[in-house]
C-alpha cells in the first residue's frame, strides 16, 4: 500500500510540475505579444527634460519640429535653459518667440550636427571641425570647431555639461551644453583656434593702428588664408607696422572661395586686401594653383581647407604669404617657365638690366611686363627656326635674348584699363599698343595678343600682362 501511496504522490507531482511549465510557457507567449517600448526622437527626448523646455519651445517656434524628428541621425548640441536666458538677455530678447525667425532658425541649426558623434569620438580626434545645418559663407554648411583638451567644447564658447553627454534618440544624439552658439564669424574661428594665436597676436597687439576685428566681422564675404602658428615660426615677423598691416591683409580675398570653387578653377589669380605701396590703392594679386592640393604665390599650401564662417571662409595656410614681386608670379605660374629661363639665361651673358635681381626686388621699379607664355616662346623659335636658349649654332644667345627681353618691359606701372593706343615705349624700343583691339605689334609688324583672363597680375614692384606672342627687336 505504501508504494501505491508514493506511485499517487509522483504521479500528483509530475502533474503539477507539467500544468506549472505549460503555465511558464503561457507566460512567455504572452510577454512575446507585448510591444516594447520605442525609443524616443530627438525632439520628444528633449521634451522629456526639464532643463530643455525653452530649446523645445524655440524648436517649435522656428518651425524646426518635423526637421528633427526625421530619420537623420543628427548629433544635436542642446543648451540648457539658462544657456537660453542669457542668450535672450543678450539679445534683448524676452522669450524666443521675439527672436526674428530666420536668425532663430539659423542658430538653432548651428546645434545640429549630421550623423551620431559620441563624446569619445570628439576626444579621440581631440579637436578639428565639422559641418552644422545651418548656412554660412557661399551658402555652405557652416563650420563648428571643437576642443577637447579640457572637457568638450564648441567655438571656445560652449562645452557640454557634466552628465549631459550621449544621450541617444532614436535618431541621433543629444549633448546637452551650457551656452548657445551663436552664428559664428571669422573671429570666432581665429580665436577658438590656438593654432592661430601668433595670428590673432599679428592682428590685434602686432598691428593696433588697424581694427582688423572690426573688418573681419564685417558682412564680408572674405577669402582668409590664415597661417599656423609654425608658418610664422618660419620668417621674421616684420616690426613695421604697416608692412605687417599689409602682409596680413594679402591673406585676405575679397570673396568666399571654397577649396571646391578653387579647385573647379584649376589654377588664376584673385585679388587680396593688400595694396601696392604709394600707388593709390591698387590691390596685389595672388596665384592659386591646384595641381598639387591647393597653393599659393607657390609658397603657402592649404593644410585644412574650408572652415566656413557667416561673413567668410577660412583656409589654413601652412606659410606666411609675402608680398609678390614680378618674380613671384613669374616662378609660380608653370604657364611661365620659359620666360623665367630666358630672363635667367640673359643674366649669364652682359645683361642691359640685371632681370632675376631686378623683378625679384620689392622696391625696384615699378615696370610693366608683358609675358609671353611657354607657347609663345615654342612659336618664335620655331619662327626663327632656333632650337632654345644658348651660343650655340641654332641657338638663341644671350645678348640676342637681352634684347628680345627689353621689347617686354615698360619703365611705369600700367594696368589695362590704363593702357592706351599709341606708341608704347619699352626699355628696347617702341612698340604699338592698340586698346581696343587689346594688342602689341612690334617693329617688325608682329601682332602679340594680351590674353584677357591673364592681365593686372600686380605686384609690389609691378604689374603683369600675359601676351600670346614674343614681341622681336
Amino acid at each position: 500500500m505504501k508504494t501505491l501511496k508514493t506511485i499517487k504522490n509522483l504521479s500528483l507531482l509530475l502533474v503539477v510540475i507539467l500544468v506549472s511549465f505549460s503555465c511558464s510557457n503561457d507566460d512567455d507567449n504572452n510577454n512575446q505579444m507585448v510591444e516594447p517600448p520605442q525609443e524616443l526622437n530627438i525632439v520628444e527626448t528633449a521634451q522629456t527634460s526639464d532643463e530643455l523646455t525653452s530649446l523645445v519651445a524655440a524648436v517649435i517656434e522656428a518651425d524646426l519640429v518635423d526637421v528633427l524628428s526625421g530619420p537623420g541621425p543628427f548629433t544635436v548640441l542642446a543648451p540648457t535653459n539658462d544657456a537660453f536666458d542669457a542668450f535672450l538677455s543678450a539679445g534683448g530678447w524676452a522669450t524666443v518667440a521675439d527672436v526674428p525667425d530666420a536668425a532663430l532658425e539659423q542658430v538653432l541649426l548651428n546645434h545640429v550636427i549630421s550623423g551620431s558623434i559620441m563624446s569619445s569620438d570628439l576626444v579621440t580626434a581631440g579637436s578639428g571641425y565639422a559641418s552644422t545645418s545651418a548656412t554660412g559663407a557661399g551658402d555652405n554648411p557652416m563650420s563648428i570647431y571643437y576642443d577637447t583638451s579640457s572637457g568638450v567644447r564648441f567655438n571656445n564658447v560652449s562645452s557640454v555639461i557634466a552628465g549631459g553627454a550621449d544621450i541617444n534618440a532614436s535618431n541621433g544624439i543629444v549633448h546637452v551644453v551650457d551656452a548657445v552658439i551663436g552664428l559664428p564669424d571669422i573671429v570666432t574661428f581665429a580665436t577658438a583656434n590656438p593654432n592661430f594665436s601668433t595670428l590673432v597676436t599679428a592682428l590685434t597687439t602686432l598691428t593696433p593702428a588697424t581694427d582688423f576685428v572690426s573688418v573681419l566681422q564685417g558682412e564680408g564675404p572674405f577669402t582668409v588664408l590664415a597661417p599656423v602658428n609654425t608658418a610664422f615660426d618660419a620668417i621674421t615677423i616684420p616690426t613695421d607696422e604697416s608692412e605687417l598691416t599689409n602682409i596680413l591683409l594679402n591673406h585676405v580675398i575679397g570673396s568666399a572661395l571654397s577649396s571646391t570653387d578653387l579647385v573647379g578653377l584649376g589654377s588664376g589669380y584673385s585679388n587680396t586686401l593688400a595694396e601696392v605701396p604709394n600707388n593709390g590703392g591698387t590691390n596685389l594679386s595672388i596665384y592659386f594653383d591646384t595641381s598639387a592640393g591647393v597653393s599659393f604665390n607657390g609658397i603657402s599650401d592649404v593644410a585644412v581647407a574650408d572652415v566656413v564662417a557667416s561673413n567668410g571662409i577660412i583656409h589654413a595656410v601652412d606659410g606666411v604669404i609675402t608680398l609678390p614681386t614680378i618674380a613671384t608670379f613669374a616662378t609660380s605660374n608653370p604657364a611661365l617657365e620659359t620666360l623665367v629661363a630666358a630672363l635667367d639665361y640673359a643674366d649669364t651673358g652682359s645683361p642691359t638690366v640685371p632681370y632675376i635681381d631686378t623683378v625679384s626686388d620689392a622696391t625696384a621699379g615699378p615696370f610693366t611686363v608683358f609675358a609671353p607664355t611657354n607657347d609663345a616662346f615654342g612659336d618664335v623659335l620655331a619662327e626663327l627656326s632656333l632650337t632654345g636658349f644658348g651660343e650655340g649654332a641654332g641657338e638663341l644667345n644671350a645678348a640676342t635674348t637681352d634684347a628680345v627681353l627689353l621689347y617686354h618691359i615698360v619703365n611705369a606701372n600700367v594696368q589695362s584699363s590704363q593702357l592706351q593706343s599709341g606708341t608704347v615705349t619699352t626699355l628696347g624700343g617702341d612698340i604699338t599698343a592698340d586698346a581696343t583691339a587689346f594688342t602689341l605689334t612690334d617693329p617688325n609688324d608682329r601682332v602679340s595678343n594680351i590674353i584677357t583672363s591673364l592681365v593686372d597680375i600686380q605686384g609690389v614692384n609691378g604689374v603683369v600682362h600675359v601676351i600670346d606672342t614674343v614681341l622681336l627687336p
